[in-house]
């Protein structure tokens, strides 16, 4: 018990770090509740299904404080932990959890990529919530896009976390009135094609329409066009302020 308390205030540690104690807004503190003892049912003596859950995540400490959170709740069960995306697939297919918590950042392969590749392979489709540091709109239009049915980030509290789970293992989805407006702002504004996205990302690494040409094999005219689509799309004026809507929205992660 003292492991898991210790865990959870890990949780709550990370989670100031990554937002500075002035961003953090707790309901209440993490409680551990019926550590050791399992819920049965009317009879007194059937125990009540846990709901098997699955962590990814590549921080431990993160990964440590979500299964304390989760293993204070006698009918939630973690049944194992990924560090990264690999890891996570292969774990999700030995042990068909009922939820999946995966991190959208993670090496060998990031948390879009699982959620594309578990819903695309199996006929009966994983329950995924997403749980990251980002809140990009385009982060959550991809991850929602793909499948996920939660989508929530690292700030989030105890009761948050709990609810998200209990509602995605029951067939639902959950998603913070913060992360819903920038999902409906995120589907309202035209979505850049692949090779648009493409020419965006050559053009923050101060690519000219000519270099863009030669590495994508199409004419510089061709290009010409696709950047009057993003200027277009993106409501930019020219590429300074289209680099800075693409950076805010997710589109791009990083300049140079």
């Amino acid at each position: 018990m003292l492991r898991n308390l210790a865990c959870i205030q890990l949780w709550q540690l990370t989670r100031n770090m990554i937002v500075g104690p002035s961003k953090v807004a707790l309901s209440g503190e993490c409680k551990l509740r019926h550590i050791g003892s399992q819920k049965t049912g009317v009879s007194g003596n059937t125990p009540l299904e846990q709901i098997r859950v699955v962590i990814a995540d590549d921080h431990p400490v993160a990964r440590q404080g979500l299964s304390a959170i989760l293993g204070s709740l006698d009918d939630v069960k973690v049944v194992a932990e990924a560090a990264d995306g690999e890891e996570a697939c292969r774990l999700y297919y030995q042990y068909s959890p009922d939820v999946l918590l995966v991190d959208l950042r993670m090496p060998k392969k990031d948390g879009l990529q699982v959620v594309n590749e578990l819903m695309s392979s199996r006929s009966s489709k994983p329950r995924i919530i997403v749980i990251t540091t980002y809140e990009d709109e385009e982060d959550i239009r991809r991850a929602v896009k793909a499948g996920a049915k939660g989508y929530l980030v690292k700030v989030a509290d105890c009761e948050q976390i709990e609810a998200a789970v209990r509602a995605v293992a029951a067939g639902g989805s959950l998603f913070p009135t913060s992360i819903s407006l920038k999902l409906v702002d995120a589907v309202a504004r035209p979505e850049l094609s692949k090779r648009e996205l493409e020419v965006l990302q050559a053009i923050a690494k101060g690519k000219s329409n000519k270099e863009i040409g030669t590495m994508l094999y199409i004419s510089e005219l061709t290009v010409k066009g696709h950047v009057r689509s993003i200027l277009e799309k993106l409501g930019a004026r020219g590429r300074s302020e289209a680099m800075a809507i693409a950076v805010r929205r997710g589109l791009i992660q990083t300049l140079g």
